[in-house]
């Protein structure tokens, strides 16, 4: 179960970027499918949850998810730090963005793959040593891909290095689970950085995984 909640974390991360850089909201629908004995698909659903809301500004993004076990994560660039907050534990935990468990073994890319919210999304095949990713993604909604160059957990610079765009579809095949995440909604708009501070006082620890 330990290796599974990791994984999944690992993977919502990546849920979890050149031109002018977006700055706003993006709403993720998940769909999450187990491949454990573990666990039910809606179980998992309940989990992780099935909508996501991903805000980004500069070199740090925020995640937050109606899941019944992760709540939120954020990732800050000034420490490098992704602070994951789960509802079973007053603690945020958090990975250091240098460290990535996983490694990239092949990409292709694919122009025009499909069309998403009236974007024209290229396709990118990132084959791991955990699985295939599969992230969409358009050059309209361009990243400044050196604000995360020490941004390795979760593969996420290994994606920027070729898409430097946020993802608007993943499709995330592990051996663990099968997840499926694409964007509603697209909002860019001025996000106020009080968005990105964790909360006053809270107590955080190294996450052992």
């Amino acid at each position: 179960m330990k290796h599974l909640l990791l994984t999944l974390a690992f993977a919502f991360t990546s849920l979890t970027l050149a031109a002018q850089s977006f700055e706003g909201k993006i709403v993720y629908q998940n769909t999450y499918k187990s491949k454990s004995p573990e666990l039910s698909d809606e179980q998992l659903n309940l989990m992780m949850g099935t909508e996501q809301s991903w805000y980004l500004k500069g070199g740090d993004y925020k995640s937050e998810t109606n899941g019944m076990l992760m709540l939120w994560q954020l990732y800050l660039g000034r420490d490098n730090r992704l602070y994951s907050k789960f509802a079973n534990t007053d603690m945020v935990v958090w990975n250091d963005g240098a460290a990535n468990a996983d490694e990239v073994i092949k990409t292709e890319l694919r122009k025009g793959a499909v069309e998403i919210l009236g974007y024209t999304c290229d396709e990118l095949v990132l084959t791991c040593k955990s699985g295939v990713q599969k992230y969409y993604f358009s050059s309209q909604l361009a990243v400044d891909t050196k604000l995360f160059q020490n941004h390795l957990y979760g593969n996420w610079f290994a994606y920027l290095t070729k898409a430097n765009a946020v993802p608007l579809k993943i499709v995330i095949e592990s051996p663990q689970f099968a997840l499926e995440s694409v964007a509603t909604l697209v909002q860019p708009m001025k996000l106020s950085a009080k968005l990105f501070a964790l909360p006053a006082n809270v107590p955080t620890m190294k996450s052992p995984y």
